[in-house]
């Protein structure tokens, strides 16, 4: 999605040619209505996936009177949706927003190659939305932190937002098969880490492993963009079990193997990427039943969708 100021100009640069007859204006109108019409879709299904990913610590969401989304957390913290910068890939990672935070779709399923570099969904984190549910600190952090007994041994993760309970679900599952299928055993154990309070190798930006809610599984020497070539990656990307991504994915954890800056080994607990590839990934656009695919039936998915029309209520033009 477009950043607001790269659609002003634009929408400027064809207005004027419009003046000379080069470009028709009802045309032009029309464009930017649908452009709109799409944007605020688009902003509406992010906003939902995020609320029912987090519905213990979402507790509002507000327009300010400048046309600012926000977020309204537990604690009383507010998180900007858009802040309306023009960034660049590593910008968007450096300095994200909720929507740098949303927008690249996550590929749910299989793929046999690597992604192109500058796509990585999920590599971009909110780290005050981090901090808000899984702790503000390691001290926090480690009170939250459950030990998960597993045939290959004990695992550290964080009980809040049941992440602790979605990789139980999943080793519940893969053990079993690792069992009778060496490729997988291969790919599971030995374990080479869960909780660890540090922040990701070359940055000052947090591991999402000192929240205790990232798994990295066996070693492997091509395993990780840093420590490999991209045909290494390719070859290993090829040969790596399609069952363990598919049951880690069911438990809305997302696949480092899924970055174009690959990261093979390791699997992260993002319920609302995953959300927001599973139920909208089709591209649904249409404004009057924008959250078609979501989970309807449900009660407090309904309040969330009621809550997000009444603040998105203004008109187009």
């Amino acid at each position: 999605m477009e950043k607001t100021v790269l659609r002003v100009v634009l929408i400027s640069c064809i207005a004027t040619l419009s003046l000379f007859n080069i470009v028709d204006i009802q045309n032009l109108r029309t464009l930017v209505v649908s452009d709109k019409k799409e944007n605020i879709v688009k902003m509406k299904q992010h906003i939902l996936c995020i609320m029912m990913a987090y519905p213990e610590y979402i507790i509002d969401l507000k327009l300010s009177e400048n046309g600012n989304i926000y977020l309204i957390m537990k604690s009383g913290r507010k998180i900007l949706y858009d802040d309306g910068k023009s960034k660049s890939p590593e910008e968007k990672i450096s300095d994200p927003d909720l929507e740098d935070m949303m927008e690249p779709i996550y590929p749910l399923g299989k793929i046999d190659k690597l992604m192109d570099s500058s796509f990585n969904p999920g590599r971009i984190r909110i780290y005050t939305l981090l901090k808000e549910v899984y702790g503000e600190g390691k001290k926090e952090v480690e009170k939250n932190l459950d030990n998960i007994n597993t045939y290959y041994g004990h695992l550290q993760f964080n009980r809040n937002n049941n992440a602790s309970l979605a990789l139980k679900s999943v080793m519940d599952e893969l053990i079993p098969l690792a069992q009778s299928r060496a490729d997988i055993k291969a790919c599971l154990a030995p374990y080479s880490g869960t909780f660890n309070y540090r922040n990701i190798s070359g940055t000052d930006r947090l591991s999402p492993h000192a929240f205790g809610i990232a798994i990295d599984l066996a070693y492997n020497e091509n395993d990780y963009w840093q420590w490999s070539s991209r045909k290494q990656g390719q070859e290993r990307l090829k040969s790596y079990p399609k069952e363990i991504v598919e049951i880690f994915e069911k438990n809305n954890f997302i696949w480092g193997g899924k970055w174009g800056h690959f990261d093979i080994l390791h699997f992260e607990y993002r319920p609302e990427i995953i959300m927001m590839s599973r139920f909208f990934g089709n591209k649904n656009n249409n404004p009057d039943f924008w959250y078609d695919g979501a989970p309807i039936e449900n009660d407090q998915v309904k309040s969330y969708i009621k809550k997000i029309d009444e603040v998105f209520d203004f008109k187009i033009f």
